[in-house]
């Protein structure tokens, strides 16, 4: 459900904007969306699991105000994070 260190580390380093950047809206949309991911996944083994299921909403709706909040400042940026995570279909 969650990830390692080092998976994380992988994740802003794919993602980060400059050499020190581990916080802009495109780091933290991957990393969320790993997070998802991975919670998914436990989803579908334990369907009755509704606190996790209340965290996964919570992540979700986290993700969804990034994006849009990268959409209003800027939409090249927004089309290409959802283009490289798979996001939208």
């Amino acid at each position: 459900m969650t990830i390692t260190k080092e998976a994380k580390q992988e994740v802003i380093s794919s993602y980060r904007r400059g050499d020190s950047d581990s916080g802009s809206p495109e780091v933290q949309i991957a990393i969320l969306t790993t997070r998802i991911n991975g919670l998914t996944e436990h989803m579908r083994a334990n369907k009755k699991d509704f606190a996790s299921r209340r965290g996964l909403l919570m992540m979700v709706s986290r993700r969804r105000r990034l994006l849009d909040y990268l959409k209003k400042i800027d939409p090249s940026r927004y089309l290409d994070i959802i283009g490289r995570l798979d996001i939208r279909k």
